[in-house]
């Protein structure tokens, strides 16, 4: 849960030239209201395009990334098809055979713990690299981030996100390593660093500007809703990249309201003991932000 000591500490790090001081301060207090019931850890991170203001709350504190690690990924291959290593639309073998990072052992992924059956299907066959990026992030199918993990290296991963200032952030691995779980060797995150990525998305600088809107245009296709677009209107366009696990519920995006201007919001949790609270309490902070960016209180 939040402390009010946490909390205060947020105003410090706002710029006076946004000229919301009160409405921040208002906003402060309601997101820390809305949270403070629910039993769980968690970490908000918002910033308005172009502004130098935010709110930062447990920013810096570290969480199982789930399938928010999927965003670096995706940065990291349109990265790599940037340089020349290879093209969005070569193919690629579709396999379920993976070496775990502990000891080179073999594992396969099992689909009842897939969100996704459809890459399944196609095992012994090809896919094209802007196929699996596609399941990767829009229906977070574990099988293509694997298979993308297994083109481009977590440590190539890892570096990019270095590059562009995300100094926390770790991605060891791809999914369902059990042997490298067991041994707490888990892909990391924190809200701060998740906000830097996806303003680098935003500001066409993550890859090129081309690549960016590419990214952007797969975000907004993803199919899971419930959290920062839960409570949103309908003509509010989020892209984002969810991640779950068990006592975990994140969501991390860009928010393009209607009259053009943009906001990156990420909501991390972690402990939670009723998931569904904990989802509707991340959804009621998404709508009350996006409030705050229409009315500035």
């Amino acid at each position: 849960m939040l402390s009010i000591r946490t909390l205060s500490l947020v105003i410090m790090t706002l710029s006076p030239t946004i000229g919301m001081s009160q409405g921040y301060e208002k906003l402060r207090l309601d997101v820390h209201q809305m949270l403070e019931t629910v039993p769980g850890f968690f970490a908000v991170a918002f910033k308005p395009g172009g502004d130098t203001a935010a709110l930062l709350i447990n920013e810096r504190a570290m969480f199982h990334a789930a399938s928010t690690m999927k965003t670096p990924v995706m940065i990291e291959v349109f990265r790599q098809a940037r340089k020349g290593q290879f093209s969005l639309d070569d193919s690629v073998s579709v396999r379920n055979e993976f070496k775990s990072i502990v000891d080179g052992s073999l594992y396969e992924l099992d689909l009842k713990d897939d969100s996704d059956d459809s890459m399944y299907k196609r095992i012994g066959g090809k896919a094209s690299v802007r196929e699996l990026i596609h399941q990767m992030i829009i229906v977070s199918s574990n099988l293509a981030t694997n298979i993308l993990m297994g083109l481009v290296g977590a440590e190539k991963v890892t570096g990019t996100m270095r590059r562009l200032g995300a100094h926390d952030i770790e991605v060891l691995r791809g999914v369902e390593d059990g042997k490298a779980f067991e041994r707490g060797m888990n892909n990391r995150t924190n809200a701060y660093d998740l906000l830097l990525i996806l303003e680098a998305i935003a500001e066409g600088r993550a890859v090129d500007p081309s690549s960016s809107k590419a990214m952007v245009d797969v975000l907004l296709a993803q199919q899971f809703g419930d959290l920062i677009p839960a409570l949103l209107p309908p003509n509010v366009r989020v892209a984002h990249k969810t991640g779950s696990i068990t006592g975990v519920e994140h969501d991390s995006g860009i928010v393009y309201l209607p009259d053009g201007r943009r906001y990156v919001l990420v909501l991390l949790s972690k402990d939670l003991k009723n998931l569904q609270e904990g989802k509707q309490a991340l959804a009621r902070v998404s709508k009350r932000i996006y409030d705050f960016m229409i009315e500035g209180k």
